[in-house]
């Protein structure tokens, strides 16, 4: 999706740091800036038009605490000449670690979903930012926001705070609801 130009800055740290703990299974940051640019335009109206609920925000927080307290650590980015879909880059994602696909399983995402869902919630949450980042703002293009998942981005960051402060083994979080 050409959520950004190809000269992308990382934004701030904070948010950033919200994105590593939410998607703890893709570095997300890194995909920001280069795999999510070069995927077809099919993928990236896919990802726009993916719309955030309660069931899928729940599994991805239920997922993202599951993955943390097994240690299960923020994957690099694989090299955009790899990526020319959503399929190859949820595959290299549960290529560098094993215990990646049974997790998500769990929590009833296909690889391809999980992706979807992780790549919405990045895009809603850098949206988010820029309303009030300048230097964030310069590179996202507003035709590829989808401003629903913006809105519901907003109205849980509370959820996503704490699961930001949250100890790494998950001492004390309360498992979110999973739905299906």
């Amino acid at each position: 999706m050409k959520f950004f130009s190809h000269g992308a800055k990382p934004f701030r740290s904070g948010v950033t740091a919200l994105l590593l703990a939410l998607a703890v299974l893709v570095s997300h940051g890194a995909l920001a800036q280069g795999a999510a640019n070069s995927l077809p335009a099919a993928d990236q109206q896919a990802i726009k038009s993916y719309n955030l609920n309660e069931d899928v925000f729940n599994r991805l927080l239920a997922a993202t605490k599951d993955a943390r307290a097994q240690g299960i650590h923020p994957q690099q980015a694989p090299s955009p000449g790899s990526v020319h879909n959503l399929d190859d880059l949820a595959n290299a994602a549960l290529k560098a670690d094993p215990r990646i696909g049974p997790l998500i399983k769990k929590y009833g995402f296909t690889p391809r979903d999980f992706m979807l869902a992780n790549l919405a919630l990045m895009n809603a949450a850098i949206a988010s930012n820029a309303k009030t980042d300048p230097e964030t703002a310069k590179y996202v293009d507003q035709t590829k926001v989808n401003q629903a998942n913006v809105a519901f981005y907003e109205s849980h960051q509370a959820q996503l705070n704490a699961l930001m402060a949250a100890p790494a083994g998950g001492a004390g979080a309360q498992p979110a609801p999973q739905g299906k």
